[in-house]
């Protein structure tokens, strides 16, 4: 485009003895085709970038899951969909109260989502349903009552590199009081967003 303004400036004669001639008007159909050949490229380059983008972000930083059970109400929800962020903790630490993702300890093709409770070189005991770590009482506002149990277990304390983990919903939750601790290497990702259903999205907590 920038050559043709060029020669049209060289010419200014005969843009001007034939105002309105075929030349001009195939100049201006040929602008037209090049803006759109341009837009298009465009496009497809944004498509191509965010297609990139999307796909390293998806392989490398968060991978979509979808829950499947109730272990882990009121804050996940049967078939409910969220990302989980694959490099936390291989950039940082596990901490008490997080929403891990991890390999069943029993069978490594099975992924199962809870809450940690305890870390490694905790002391851990559950009294009736009532958690306590290190000798104190672990407020856990994210079981409601309706979905407490009273289930014991003798004090504990939790080796190197392993974490006791625990559904929020604990009278139908299989965690570590049925498989024990899981060891590190086996979580491999942090429950952060829900994306879907609309009604249930937001930050994991």
């Amino acid at each position: 485009m920038t050559e043709e303004g060029n020669r049209e400036e060289e010419k200014p004669e005969e843009a001007l003895s034939a105002p309105g001639n075929g030349g001009a008007e195939n100049g201006a159909a040929s602008g037209t085709e090049g803006a759109r050949s341009a837009s298009w490229r465009s496009w497809v380059r944004d498509l191509v970038v965010s297609v990139a983008i999307s796909a390293f972000i998806i392989i490398f930083l968060y991978q979509p899951v979808r829950v499947e059970g109730t272990s882990m109400l009121p804050m996940l929800e049967d078939q409910d969909r969220l990302f989980i962020n694959k490099i936390a903790y291989r950039m940082g630490d596990i901490h008490q109260g997080d929403v891990v993702v991890f390999q069943y300890p029993r069978d490594h093709e099975q992924s199962y989502i809870k809450r940690v409770i305890a870390l490694p070189g905790d002391r851990l005991r559950i009294d009736h349903g009532l958690v306590y770590v290190n000798g104190k009482r672990l407020p856990e506002p994210y079981v409601p009552s309706r979905f407490a149990d009273d289930r014991s277990q003798p004090e504990m304390v939790l080796p190197p590199h392993e974490y006791f983990v625990m559904g929020d919903h604990r009278s139908i939750s299989s965690d570590s009081r049925e498989f024990g601790p899981v060891e590190r290497r086996l979580i491999y990702g942090k429950a952060v967003f829900v994306y879907w259903p609309m009604e249930q999205v937001g930050v994991v907590r």
